[in-house]
């Protein structure tokens, strides 16, 4: 290929082409987790500044990715990531984003003060006045970001999981499926506010959206959390649709090739596994203990949990079975205790923990859940989570470049 050079103008970034063009397809996720969201933020501002060091100041995480995936606070992740700007630009950068967590989650999720401290207060509180919270913040704040963006302008394909409560099922906000589901492109402000719909602490959310035939389509949304607290399976079930439905983006790409899969998953830290519970105490629950017990919710909990675990199993297999460990990368943290776990805790002190703990997570070693007792445990020589996104970063800058090469829709000049 030598002799060719492919125009990238410092004001305008070309999307990312289609992986037809490409060797491999890219997907990055982002798990929910409330407040812990700030722990991903820190791996992305990470992961963006080494694009920035191999490909200029102006790069951006959506430039690289086939498909940004995220649930609940992820899915806010995500909108920020991939919205445009005025010149079609990613409205955020990824070092934006821990900034506005900062600032706006103590609003989000005000802590109680005074009499509505005590165990008591809280419990009387959730039982007679609805949701922990009531999103009004959460709601301007989102509304006021994003506008009246819609999912079909976002810069890279996105899945954001949410689930109606009223079909019990979920709902899939994909950019590969507005085509085929017109009533699926609403507006992301309504996608993040669905996606957060936590149960006990955000109200559902509901809005209509409109069909290819122009009749209204009514959405009943809670937290994309209940169904895919760990949306990389979803991601990667909505790129496996495309292939079987033969998209031109994907062609000549096979349905079972996980060879082409390069994921980067990031979670938002777990609790550490304490054993604060057992079947013979859980014998004796009623609803009002599966709710609420020392200072936990233990069904939420072990909802979200399983949720993400069961996909990083399933990932964590298939991956070993197939000998391409070095295409998946996980980034969790399972030792989180106290405040630290916890998904609205808000304070400064607790916030800027998050951080650090984020930044902590760079230093440790690449880890991967044992499939014996779903542990994470360190890999012999992985290195530290640093040194791996540095290497997917190369990765990643190669595959853009060679797309890049290979599309006859990017503009080259001979040299």
């Amino acid at each position: 290929m030598q002799g060719i050079s492919v125009e990238r103008s410092h004001s305008s970034v070309e999307q990312i082409q289609p992986p037809t063009y490409g060797n491999l397809i890219t997907i990055l996720s982002i798990d929910g987790g409330g407040i812990r969201g700030i722990i991903p933020a820190t791996i992305l501002e990470f992961l963006e500044s080494q694009f920035q060091e191999l490909d200029g100041e102006d790069a951006r995480l959506a430039d690289y990715f086939d498909v940004i995936s995220g649930t609940s606070t992820g899915g806010l992740v995500t909108a920020m990531l991939t919205a445009p700007d005025q010149n079609n630009r990613p409205l955020f950068a990824a070092k934006d984003i821990k900034p506005f967590y900062l600032e706006h989650c103590p609003k989000i999720f005000p802590q109680p003060r005074g009499l509505c401290k005590t165990l008591l207060a809280k419990v009387i509180k959730s039982l007679l006045r609805g949701p922990k919270y009531d999103g009004k913040y959460l709601h301007k704040v989102v509304r006021e970001k994003l506008g009246d963006i819609s999912l079909n302008e976002t810069i890279t394909n996105v899945v954001i999981p949410t689930f109606d409560i009223k079909s019990l099922q979920p709902t899939i906000f994909s950019s590969y499926q507005i085509k085929s589901s017109p009533s699926l492109d609403a507006k992301l402000s309504d996608i993040c506010i669905s996606t957060s719909a936590a149960p006990t602490y955000l109200p559902a959310h509901h809005f209509t959206t409109k069909d290819a035939n122009g009749n209204p389509h009514e959405f009943n949304l809670i937290d994309g959390g209940v169904c895919a607290n760990n949306p990389t399976l979803v991601a990667m079930n909505q790129v496996t649709k495309q292939i079987l439905d033969e998209n031109v983006d994907f062609f000549p790409i096979k349905a079972a090739e996980y060879r082409r899969f390069l994921i980067i998953s990031i979670g938002t830290g777990t609790a550490k596994n304490e054993e604060k519970f057992n079947a013979k105490m859980a014998a004796k629950w009623g609803l009002l203990d599966w709710f609420i017990h020392s200072g936990s919710t233990p069904l939420i909990d072990v909802f979200s949990q399983s949720s993400g675990d069961m996909a990083d199993f399933h990932l964590a297999t298939l991956t070993q079975a197939l000998h391409l460990e070095h295409n998946y990368l996980r980034i969790q943290d399972d030792t989180l205790t106290g405040t630290d776990a916890s998904v609205d805790i808000s304070t400064k002190k607790n916030l800027e923990r998050l951080s650090q703990i984020g930044e902590n997570l760079l230093k440790k070693s690449v880890s991967r859940i044992n499939l014996e007792n779903g542990r994470f445990e360190p890999i012999k020589n992985g290195g530290t989570n640093e040194d791996a996104l540095k290497r997917f970063a190369k990765i990643l800058s190669q595959e853009r470049s060679l797309r890049d090469v290979r599309s006859p829709h990017t503009k080259k000049t001979h040299r």
